[in-house]
Order: C-alpha cells, then structure tokens, then sequence
C-alpha cells in the first residue's frame, strides 16, 4: 500500500528502511525517501508503520 502518494513511498520501503538500516522515526525515513515533504499527509500513517514494525520486531526477538 503507498503511504506517501505524493512521493510513491510504500508501507514495504518504509518496513524496509526500519528492519533493514534500523531506522526509527519520520526523520530517518524522510533521509532516505521524500516521505511528507509535499502535503505531509503521510506522517502520521509512517510513523504508525514505523512503531508497529519495531514492535513485531522485538515480540519476534522475545
């Protein structure tokens, strides 16, 4: 699903950045990709995104 229409950035890229570069807030993923940097719509679904990511992550390492 494209998070960022604006810019095509979608719920696997953002998935990626955070597993992959361990990337953990809007900030590092807008470093990588133009995520909200037209109409910002997107941030708040990117940052949801980010934080279910990170805790899949840590329930998998559990």
């Amino acid at each position: 699903m494209y998070v960022c229409l604006c810019h095509g950035v979608s719920d696997k890229k953002i998935k990626k950045l955070v597993l992959n570069e361990g990337i953990t807030d809007v900030r590092g993923i807008k470093k990588c990709t133009a995520l909200g940097s037209q109409c910002g719509k997107c941030v708040k679904q990117a940052k949801s995104i980010i934080n279910e990511t990170i805790e899949i992550q840590y329930q998998q390492a559990s």
